[in-house]
C-alpha cells in the first residue's frame, strides 16, 4: 500500500495507527497516482517543439520539447509545488466527507487493572489530523489547477507558435518551389540561347566563306576585265588613228570636190569661157588624178605596213620563245622547290575533353565547348618541329633544327640548312606555288617537254599539292597547269597557231601499269613502255589517250582517275597514295602562216609517299608490305638516276643510266635525260615525329638540285611533215 510523503514530522500519521487512519492513507495514495497519470497525459498533449526551419522535414513527425520531457520525465512534483491537474467536485466529497466511525472491536473480558481510554478523546484527535490532512489536500488541489491553467495556456500558446511556424515553412518550401521552377526555366532558355548563338556563328560563318569565294570571283572577273579593257583601248587607239586619217582623206577629197563643184558652176554659167579656160581646165583635172594616185598609193604603202607589222609580230613570238626558253635554262633545267605543308588538327592526338555538370541536376557530366586557347597554342607547338626560313628575300632556304640530351646530361643541338631554287613556308597558297610553274606550262605550248613530279614521305601533301581540293582555292598543280595550256593556245590563236591536245592518265601499282581512264578492270592488259628515239616520243601500249578540248573536261577526267587509284590507310596517313600517278598531256601544234610546227608534252606525277616500315604499320600486313617494297624500290631506282645523271654531267660521258631499274624511271626516261625541263616539288611535313624522313628527303632533294641533265631541246618540226 502506497504512503503520502511526509509532510512535516509532526503532522506524519503512526505507522500503527488503524481504522480510519489507515483508510484515509489509502484514499490518499490513490489520488497521488491519479494526479501522476494526469500529469502524464497532459504532458502528452503540449503540442512538440518544431525543428530549425533550415532542418524542416514536412514528412518527418513533431518530436516533444525538452522542456515538456523534462518536466514529464521528473515524475510528480513534490507537496511543496503541487502540480496536479484539479480534482472533481466528487473527488473533492469524498476527500473532504469524514471518515467512517471504527466498529467497536470484541474485547475480551475485562480485566481490573486495565484502564480504557474514553472514546471522545480519541475521535477528537483523529478529527484533527483528518482537518489537518483536508487543508493540505486542498492547497494541492489549488495548486494543481493552477498548474493545470498554466499548462493550457502554454499548449496554446505552443499550438499559436507552432501553426505560425508551420505557415512559414508551408510559405518557404512555396517559395523554393517557386525559385526551382524559375531557375530550371532559366536554364533552359540559356542553353535555348546558347544553341541559337551556335547556329547564327555557323551562319556567320558560312556567310564569310561565301563572301571570300564571291570576292575571289570578283577580282577574278576584275581582271579580266581590266584585261579586256587594255585590249579594247589598244584596238580603239588603231581604230581612232584609221579615222583620223580617213577623215583628212574625207576633208581632202570633199576640198577638191567643192573645188569642181564651184568651177563647174562656173563653167556652166561660163561656156563661152570654158571653152577658152579648157586648157587650164585640163590641168587641173590633171592635177585632180595626180592627188587621187597618192592617195592610192598611200593605202597601198598602209597595206604593206600592216603585213610587214603582223610579219614582225610573229618574229617576235618566235624571238620570244626563244628568249623563254633561255631564261628556263639559266634557272636550271633540272630544278627543286621545297615546300612545308601547315599542320593540321589531325596530327595531333585527341585531347582530353574537360568535363562540366549537367544542367539537369542527374550528376551526369558533359564535355565542354572547347579547350583552352592558349592549351592548344602549347600542344601544337610541342608537335610541330622546329623548322626556320631565314631567307626573307628569295625564299630559298630551310633550317632544321633540333635539341637532344647526351649520355652525360647535356643538351645537344643540331642544325642542318638547305637551299633550294624556291622554298615555300606552310602558309603558303596553291596559286603561289603554281606562279613558280607556270613558266614550265608555258614552255610545253613552245614545243618542249616538261616533268613536274611531287616527292616526300607519306602524309607529307603530295597528292594535296599535285590535285589539290574542290575548291577554286585548293585547285592542284594538275588541274592549273591544263587551265595555262589551254589559256596560252587560246591567246596564241591570234597570232597564227593551233593546237591539239590529247592526253593519258596512268598509274604504276607493285610494278605494274594500270590505266586509269580505261573501261576494263586493273591487271586485264599489259602495257608496255616505247621510247622514240628520233622524235624523243614516249608511248604506252594500250592505253586510252584522249582528245581534250577544254579545261573542263580534263577535271573531270582527273575526277574519275583519283577514284580509281589506289590509296589505304598506314599509320602515317589515313588515305595514303599506294601508287605513283604520272598524267601526260601532249600538245601539237602548227602556224600556217609561217609554216612552224611543234610538239610538246606535260608530265605531272604524284610519286607515292616514301615511308618506313616501323613507322607506317605495314610490316603487318601482306598487301601493304609489298607495296611499301615495291614503293621504295621506285624511289631508290629514282635515287640511282638521278646519281648517274649527276655524275655523267661532271664529264662521265660513258655513264650508264639505270632507267631500266624500275617502270618508273624507264616510263619518265625522256623527262629526266637533256630533252626535258623538269622540276621536283618536295614536300615535307611539319612534325617533330616525321624529323628524321624530313631530313632523309631533304637531302635527297639537295642531290637533285646538284644534278645537271643538259640542255633541253625543242620538239619542232616544219608544218605539213610527219
Amino acid at each position: 500500500m502506497s504512503r503520502l510523503p511526509r509532510l512535516h514530522p509532526s503532522s506524519s500519521p503512526d505507522r500503527h495507527q488503524s481504522g480510519p487512519s489507515m483508510s484515509f492513507s489509502t484514499r490518499q495514495g490513490s489520488l497521488k497516482r491519479k494526479a501522476q497519470d494526469e500529469n502524464f497525459n497532459i504532458a502528452e498533449q503540449q503540442p512538440r517543439k518544431l525543428a530549425a526551419i533550415a532542418e524542416a522535414d514536412t514528412n518527418q513527425p513533431l518530436r516533444p520539447s525538452k522542456a515538456a520531457i523534462s518536466k514529464l520525465g521528473k515524475g510528480p512534483p513534490p507537496l511543496t509545488k503541487p502540480r496536479a491537474p484539479p480534482l472533481t467536485t466528487r473527488r473533492t466529497d469524498r476527500a473532504t466527507s469524514a471518515p467512517p466511525r471504527p466498529v467497536a472491536a470484541v474485547r475480551p473480558p475485562a480485566r481490573p487493572t486495565a484502564v480504557k481510554p474514553t472514546r471522545g478523546t480519541s475521535t477528537t484527535v483523529d478529527g484533527k489530523r483528518f482537518q489537518a490532512l483536508e487543508e493540505q489536500i486542498s492547497s494541492i488541489a489549488a495548486a494543481r489547477e493552477a498548474d493545470t491553467a498554466r499548462l493550457a495556456a502554454d499548449a496554446s500558446r505552443l499550438a499559436a507558435d507552432m501553426e505560425a511556424e508551420r505557415s512559414k515553412v508551408a510559405e518557404l518550401q512555396a517559395n523554393q518551389r517557386a525559385m526551382s521552377q524559375q531557375l530550371t526555366a532559366a536554364k533552359n532558355q540559356d542553353i535555348a540561347r546558347q544553341r541559337e548563338l551556335d547556329h547564327a556563328s555557323e551562319e556567320i560563318y558560312e556567310l564569310q566563306k561565301r563572301h571570300s569565294r564571291q570576292l575571289e570571283e570578283k577580282e577574278t572577273e576584275l581582271r579580266r576585265k581590266d584585261r579586256e579593257v587594255r585590249e579594247l583601248k589598244e584596238e580603239l587607239r588603231a581604230f581612232q588613228d584609221d579615222l583620223e586619217r580617213e577623215r583628212e582623206t574625207v576633208k581632202s577629197l570633199k576640198a577638191t570636190i567643192s573645188h569642181q563643184s564651184t568651177a563647174h558652176v562656173a563653167l556652166s554659167t561660163q561656156v563661152s569661157a570654158m571653152q577658152a579656160q579648157q586648157a587650164a581646165m585640163q590641168a587641173q583635172s590633171d592635177v585632180a588624178l595626180r592627188d587621187k594616185l597618192d592617195i592610192t598609193l598611200e593605202l597601198e604603202a598602209e597595206r604593206k605596213r600592216r603585213v610587214e607589222l603582223e610579219q614582225e609580230l610573229r618574229e617576235a613570238e618566235t624571238l620570244r620563245r626563244k628568249l623563254h626558253n633561255q631564261v628556263q635554262e639559266l634557272k636550271g633545267n633540272i630544278r627543286v622547290f621545297c615546300r612545308v605543308r601547315p599542320l593540321l588538327s589531325s596530327d595531333m592526338p585527341l585531347a582530353t575533353p574537360m568535363l562540366s555538370p549537367s544542367s539537369t541536376g542527374s550528376g551526369i557530366t558533359t564535355p565542354t565547348d572547347s579547350p583552352d586557347p592558349e592549351e592548344e597554342i602549347k600542344r601544337r607547338e610541342e608537335y610541330r618541329a622546329q623548322m626556320g626560313f631565314p631567307d626573307k628575300m628569295d625564299h630559298k632556304e630551310i633550317v632544321l633544327r633540333s635539341s637532344s640530351e647526351s649520355a652525360t646530361g647535356q643538351e645537344r643541338k643540331d642544325e642542318w640548312a638547305f637551299t633550294f631554287d624556291r622554298v615555300f613556308e606552310p602558309h603558303s597558297t596553291q596559286a603561289e606555288v603554281f606562279e613558280e610553274i607556270s613558266q614550265l606550262a608555258q614552255s610545253c605550248t613552245d614545243g618542249y617537254n616538261v616533268c613536274v613530279f611531287a616527292y616526300g614521305q607519306t602524309g607529307s601533301g603530295k597528292s594535296f599539292t599535285m590535285e589539290g581540293g574542290q575548291s577554286e582555292a585548293t585547285t592542284g598543280m594538275i588541274p592549273r597547269a591544263v587551265e595555262q595550256v589551254f589559256r596560252v593556245a587560246e591567246e596564241l590563236k591570234s597570232k597564227g597557231w593551233e593546237y591539239k591536245m590529247e592526253g593519258q592518265f596512268l598509274e604504276i601499282y607493285n610494278e605494274t601499269i594500270n590505266d586509269l581512264l580505261g573501261k576494263g578492270e586493273f591487271d586485264k592488259k599489259k602495257h608496255e613502255i616505247k621510247h622514240d628515239s628520233k622524235t624523243g616520243r614516249t608511248t604506252v601500249t594500250d592505253v586510252n589517250v584522249l582528245p581534250l578540248a577544254s579545261a573542263t573536261q580534263v577535271r573531270t577526267l582527273l575526277s574519275l582517275a583519283q577514284s580509281r587509284r589506289t590509296v589505304a590507310a598506314t599509320l602515317m596517313n589515313e588515305r595514303s597514295s599506294r601508287s605513283h600517278s604520272v598524267f601526260t598531256l601532249r600538245i601539237r601544234g602548227e602556224n600556217p602562216l609561217t609554216g612552224e610546227a611543234c610538239e610538246g608534252s606535260l608530265n605531272l606525277v604524284d610519286l607515292a609517299g616514301s615511308e618506313r616500315l616501323e613507322k607506317s604499320g605495314a610490316a603487318g600486313d601482306k598487301d601493304r608490305l609489298k607495296e611499301t617494297q615495291s614503293i621504295n624500290k621506285s624511289l631508290s631506282a629514282l635515287g640511282d638516276v638521278i646519281a648517274a645523271l649527276g655524275e655523267k654531267g661532271e664529264g662521265k660521258s660513258d655513264k650508264h643510266i639505270p632507267y631500266r631499274n624500275s617502270k618508273l624511271t624507264y616510263l619518265l626516261q625522256n623527262s629526266l635525260s637533256g630533252n626535258s625541263k623538269t622540276l621536283m616539288v618536295l614536300n615535307l611535313s611539319p612534325l617533330a615525329g616525321h624529323l628524321n624522313e624530313s631530313l632523309c628527303s631533304l637531302r635527297f632533294a639537295t642531290k637533285v638540285n646538284n644534278t645537271t641533265i643538259g640542255t633541253a631541246k625543242k620538239q619542232s618540226r616544219m608544218a605539213g611533215s610527219s
